[in-house]
């Protein structure tokens, strides 16, 4: 199955990982913007408040005389420096309704400068005297930006307002602003990527269970054992007694066929074989015809039983057999039968490669195959037996004998095709392993060999370590 085709279907860990990383990265994302926000608000809240004590200190300090206000004189030396970044001002409502800077009464740092302020500020205090207003204003340095608060007052002696104004450029506590949101940023970023790790750490090991019980179900159709067998949690219980219970309803299926088919198979070959015995013992044209054809009928029998025995097989639990073995067994056989004609056969393996079925199964289908192979070879036969992919395995068996046309190859195949009357046998060998392989779900190919004869090669399913 290729990617897209893996990401397109339904994922449980997909689903769980993704949905608890979405509100994750919500949640993350929330929090920073909050949190970004509070400094913000607690920066300039402090911000504000020294604006409000240096307000509070011209309003302390400065005094009325002739009906002019006399402002203090202050100490701090920032407010002394020319475009220091730290400014007062005195102020009054002008005719046309703008505050405007009383003449001298500002700080040194301002220099020749007044400071900016909006159109409507005079209206604004004046509708809540007792609240004090802060706003941004451009500075009286190009670029410059600061906060200004603004106090409306009024004092005994003088018919009209007083407005203190206290400014300081904001700069400062606007790069001290960025800097919490990058060290936020940063810190919430290494967090996300903890948390995206541990989420993805507890789905698998919250789902190991599932994964296990994969497993188990794997080994159960592999033959490695017959029923699941670990402790599951909970929520998992009820579906694996479901799954044991259809196991053991599946292996009492298979019995019954198995029965069925030994039953079948009794009933059948005894009357055969009655018409065998007393076809020898009466010889004559009629006898010669019943023995031929109650041969024929009893080959087919046995044809027609070892197809319903191995797709009864098939279809329980799996067994398995070590390829190896049988081909060690099968060999050592063969050559003793075919010793006259000093077969040697040549065979290889791997130790850990087993098939999925049982083993009179596979000795049938390699055995038919190697028989075959010694009947028309010369004096060469090779098996090879190799894994393909985790899941199948290939049995080659190759002769250098005179081997078979495309045309041959397909009509051999047919249950009972002979192509040489004068040779022993029923014909019914690769019709047996074309029969066995498809009850396993496999194939049968026949082509050429590199010794010169016939190259059998069949595909039948690979059972796991």
């Amino acid at each position: 199955m290729t990617t897209v085709g893996r990401f397109a279907k339904p994922s449980l860990v997909r689903r769980l990982v993704l949905l608890a990383l979405g509100w994750t990265f919500a949640a993350l994302v929330i929090s920073a913007v909050v949190l970004a926000l509070l400094f913000q608000q607690a920066a300039l809240r402090r911000f504000d408040a020294g604006l409000s004590d240096l307000i509070d200190n011209l309003l302390a300090g400065s005094t009325i005389e002739n009906g002019e206000v006399v402002a203090p004189a202050l100490t701090d030396l920032r407010a002394l420096r020319p475009y220091s970044g730290r400014y007062w001002e005195i102020a009054e409502p002008g005719p046309d309704g703008r505050v405007q800077a009383i003449e001298d009464l500002r700080s040194r740092s301002l220099w020749d400068s007044e400071l900016a302020k909006p159109a409507d500020l005079a209206q604004r205090l004046r509708a809540d005297p007792s609240r004090p207003i802060a706003f941004d204003a451009a500075g009286p340095q190009p670029g410059e930006t600061v906060r200004v608060m603004a106090r409306w007052t009024t004092f005994y002696g003088r018919d009209g307002p007083v407005i203190f104004l206290a400014a300081e450029d904001r700069r400062p506590i606007d790069r001290e602003v960025r800097n919490f949101v990058t060290a936020t940023a940063v810190a919430f970023g290494l967090l996300s990527v903890g948390l995206i790790l541990a989420v993805i750490v507890q789905v698998r090991v919250g789902l190991q269970p599932l994964f296990r019980l994969r497993r188990e179900v794997a080994d159960v159709r592999r033959g490695k054992s017959e029923r699941l067998q670990a402790d599951y949690p909970t929520e998992l219980e009820p579906l694996t007694d479901e799954l044991n219970a259809l196991v053991a309803h599946n292996q009492e299926t298979v019995e019954r066929q198995r029965t069925h088919v030994g039953n079948l198979a009794h009933a059948l070959k005894t009357p055969i074989s009655v018409m065998l015995t007393e076809a020898s013992q009466r010889p004559g044209p009629l006898a010669e015809v019943v023995t031929r054809q109650a041969e024929v009928m009893r080959q087919q029998v046995d044809h027609h039983l070892r197809r319903a025995r191995a797709a009864a097989r098939s279809q329980g639990p799996g067994e398995r057999t070590s390829v190896a073995e049988v081909l060690d067994e099968l060999s050592r056989t063969l050559e003793r039968i075919f010793r006259d004609k000093g077969v040697d056969i040549d065979w290889d393996a791997p130790d850990d490669l087993w098939f999925q079925g049982e083993r009179q199964d596979f000795m049938e289908i390699a055995g038919n195959a190697m028989e075959n192979a010694g009947k028309w070879c010369k004096d060469r036969v090779r098996v090879r037996a190799v894994a393909d992919g985790a899941e199948r395995l290939r049995l080659t068996v190759e002769d250098d004998g005179p081997g078979l046309t495309p045309q041959q190859r397909e009509e051999v195949v047919r249950r009972g095709a002979r192509l040489d009357e004068s040779a022993p046998g029923s014909g019914l060998g690769l019709s047996i392993i074309d029969e066995l392989a498809r009850a396993y779900r496999g194939t049968l190919a026949l082509g050429g060999s590199p010794l010169g004869g016939l190259s059998v090669t069949v595909d039948l399913p690979r059972a796991g370590d």
